[in-house]
This record gives C-alpha cells, sequence and structure tokens, in this order.
C-alpha cells in the first residue's frame, strides 16, 4: 500500500510539474511572428532537455523523501518494539514477583494453619480431659442416685398410717423425720382431707335425697289438693251458668206479666241468696286463684332447688370419680417413675458405649482428615508451582516468539529498505547518466 501510494504520488507530483512547466515554457517562449525556423528548432531542443533534467531532478527528490520517511519508519518500529519489549520485561518482573509473594503468604498460611492446628488438638485434649472428669462425677452421682433412688422405692411401699402414728409423726420436727415418714404424713393429710370431704358429701347427699323425697311428697299433695279445687271449679262455675240462665227466665217471665207483684218477696229472697252465694263463691274463687299461684310459684322454686341440688350431686359424683382416678394416676405415675429409672440407668449405659465409639470415631477422623488434608495441601502446591512454570514457559515462549517475529519484521524493513536504497542509487545513477548524455548532447 506505501508503494502504490507513494507511486501515485510521485505520478502527481510530475504532472504537476510538467503542468508547471508547460506554462513557465509558454509564458518563455518568444510568440514573434518575425522569428525563423531555426531558432525555433533551438528552442525546442533547449526546452526538451531541460524538462527531461528537472524530471531526473524531481524523481531524485522523491526518492530521496521516500528514503527519509522509509528510515523513520524503521526508528518508530524500532522504538515501539523496545517499548514492548521493555513492558513485557516488567510483565516478567512483576510476575516473579508476584510468585514470591504467593510463596511466601503460602508458608504463612501453612505456618498459621498449623499453629492453629496444635492449638485445636491442645484444646480438643483439654476438652476430653474435662469430659472425662465429668462423666466420672457423674457416674458416682448416679450410683448415689440409684441407691438413694432404690431406698425410696423401697421405703414408699407402704404409706398408709393410723391416727396414732400421725400425730407422733407430726409432734416430731421436720428436721428429724424422715423422707418416707415425710411422704407417708402428707400422703395421710391429702388421704384424710379426701375422706373427709367425701363423708360429707355423702350426709350431704343423704339429706339432699331426704329433702327431694319430702319435696317430691309436698309437691304430689299439692298437686291433689289443685286437682280438687279444678274440679270444685269447674262445678262452681256450672252451677252459675244455670242460675244465669234461671236469672234470665226469671226476667222474661217479669216482663211477661204482675210476676213481679206477686212474687215480690220470693224474687227478693232468692236474688239476695245467689247474690251472697254468687259472693262466697267470688271469694273461693279469688282464694283458689292466690293459693294457686302460690302453689305455682313453690313448685317452680322446688324445681329449680330440684335441679340445683341434682346438679351438686352430679358435681359431688364427678369430685369422688376425679378423687379416685387422680389416686390411680398418682399410683401409675410411681411406677412409671420407677420405670423411668430403670431406662435412664439403660440409656446412661448407651451413652458411655456411644461415647467410647464417638471418641474411636473421632481420633479416626481426625487422621482420617489430617492426612487428607496434607494430601490437598500437597496437591494444591504441586498445582501451584506446576501453573507458576507453565505461566513462566508461556511468557518466555511469547516473549522468545515477540522477539523472533520483531527481528523478522525489522530484518524484512531493513532489507525492503536496502533494496529501496539500491533502487534509488540504481535510478539516480541513469539519471546522471542520462544528465550528461544530455550535457553531451
Amino acid at each position: 500500500m506505501s508503494h502504490k501510494s507513494s507511486k501515485e504520488i510521485r505520478r502527481v507530483n510530475i504532472s504537476s510539474s510538467l503542468e508547471s512547466e508547460d506554462i513557465s515554457l509558454e509564458t518563455t517562449i518568444p510568440t514573434d511572428d518575425v522569428s525563423s525556423s531555426e531558432e525555433r528548432e533551438g528552442t525546442v531542443k533547449i526546452t526538451k532537455q531541460l524538462i527531461e533534467r528537472k524530471e531526473l531532478l524531481h524523481n531524485l527528490q522523491l526518492l530521496k523523501i521516500e528514503l527519509s520517511q522509509k528510515n523513520l519508519m524503521i526508528d518508530n518500529l524500532k522504538v515501539e518494539y523496545l517499548t514492548k519489549i521493555e513492558e513485557l520485561e516488567e510483565k516478567l518482573n512483576d510476575a516473579i514477583h508476584q510468585k514470591q509473594l504467593l510463596s511466601l503468604r503460602l508458608d504463612s498460611q501453612l505456618a498459621l494453619q498449623q499453629e492453629d492446628a496444635r492449638k485445636h488438638q491442645a484444646l480438643m485434649k483439654q476438652e476430653m480431659e474435662t469430659i472425662l472428669l465429668r462423666q466420672k462425677q457423674l457416674e458416682e452421682m448416679n450410683h448415689q442416685l440409684r441407691e438413694r433412688a432404690g431406698d425410696i422405692r423401697r421405703s414408699l411401699r407402704d404409706l398408709e398410717l393410723t391416727d396414732e402414728c400421725y400425730e407422733k409423726l407430726k409432734s416430731l420436727p421436720e428436721d428429724q423425720l424422715s423422707i418416707p415418714e415425710y411422704v407417708s404424713i402428707r400422703f395421710y393429710e391429702v388421704v384424710h382431707s379426701l375422706r373427709k370431704e367425701l363423708s360429707d358429701l355423702q350426709m350431704k347427699k343423704e339429706s339432699l335425697t331426704e329433702e327431694l323425697n319430702g319435696y317430691k311428697s309436698q309437691m304430689k299433695c299439692l298437686t291433689e289438693s289443685y286437682e280438687d279445687e279444678r274440679r270444685n271449679r269447674s262445678e262452681l262455675e256450672v252451677r252459675c251458668q244455670r242460675l244465669t240462665l234461671e236469672l234470665a227466665d226469671t226476667k222474661q217471665m217479669i216482663q211477661q206479666g204482675d210476676y213481679r207483684q206477686e212474687n215480690y218477696d220470693k224474687v227478693k229472697c232468692e236474688r239476695d241468696v245467689f247474690e251472697h252465694e254468687l259472693s262466697e263463691l267470688r271469694r273461693k274463687y279469688e282464694i283458689l286463684e292466690v293459693s294457686h299461684k302460690a302453689q305455682a310459684k313453690e313448685r317452680n322454686d322446688l324445681s329449680k332447688e330440684l335441679a340445683t341440688i341434682q346438679q351438686s350431686l352430679n358435681l359431688l359424683q364427678k369430685d369422688k370419680d376425679y378423687l379416685n382416678r387422680q389416686n390411680m394416676e398418682l399410683s401409675v405415675r410411681c411406677a412409671h417413675e420407677e420405670d423411668r429409672l430403670e431406662r435412664l440407668q439403660m440409656q446412661l449405659e448407651d451413652a458411655k458405649k456411644a461415647r467410647e465409639e464417638m471418641y474411636e470415631k473421632y481420633v479416626a477422623s481426625r487422621d482420617h482428615y489430617k492426612t487428607e488434608y496434607e494430601k490437598r495441601l500437597h496437591d494444591e502446591l504441586e498445582q501451584i508451582r506446576l501453573k507458576t512454570n507453565q505461566e513462566i514457559e508461556q511468557l518466555r515462549s511469547t516473549s522468545k516468539e515477540m522477539y523472533e517475529r520483531e527481528n523478522r519484521n525489522l530484518r524484512e524493513a531493513r532489507d525492503n529498505a536496502v533494496a529501496e536504497k539500491e533502487r534509488a542509487n540504481i535510478a539516480e545513477k541513469d539519471a546522471l547518466r542520462k544528465y550528461d548524455q544530455l550535457l553531451e548532447q
């Protein structure tokens, strides 16, 4: 591309120089009509020689310019390659420095990890010693607790006390009492209070049942009296209706004739008797109505009291069932606690065995992990070393290839420049030879 551009520039320059020479020649050529043909031929020859000479000088200047440009390009390429070489050397030095830093850091990390491993191992030993001491203490405490539990279990079998024994034990202070005596006292107090409550509740139940029977008999009598009074009332109502009918008949008879004058005294007496009976019946009816309302109210009160008594009786029955169930639960709980104590002893034995197995597994796993860690560390170090060596080799190979490529390019550029120089010299010699020939001509 550079050769083509230079040739095109040269052609343009030659054409421009020729145009300028033509213009100058046109200005210098005399336009006299009186000149002769010989003078014209001499001037034509002189102008041709001048044109060829100027062309040769112009080509020589162009070749010198191209040669200086090529020298400048060669110098620039040398400077660029030198800067690239310096940069690659700096990168190589940085890589070597980073490798040294990584190796130092790796050594420091290895030392720290080894120190941490030693500290961790010392802490594990201390923890194992404390665990062993704690285990011994727990075994001793477990043995003591088992003995105490056996004594307590044997002593808690017979907790029933008589009143005399309770009074004797109650008179003693609590510090002098043993655990079975203290438990039997508490058990006696709870059971005795419950028995008292149970007896009181039974007495209440009997009294309430008696009251209920009395209320039932009273209610039965009241219902019988109420039925009698209701029947009497119905009879009185029938009689009242009959009298009202008779009164209506008498009124009709009075309207028909002089019945009032003839039977005035008789009707008056009958009326007075009827009015007296009516007032008596009304008074009895009001008394019966009041007594009926009172009996109904009393019956409602008795039914309410009966419901409350029945409810309290049900509650007492439930309390009795609850106390019996609680007593059974306490006995079952005592048996469960004994079974639980035995299970805990078995679990303690299993825990001892499991602890020993876990300690053995821990020792084995620690050794296994230690070997794996050392192996992995060695592999990582080997990988890092191989990687650094590969990177160094790659840098060397790339730098070598780059140097060779740059040297090859420089040699090619130098050969091209030398060839261009030789061509320029040959062209210059040709131009000088032509110039000499022209001078001789």
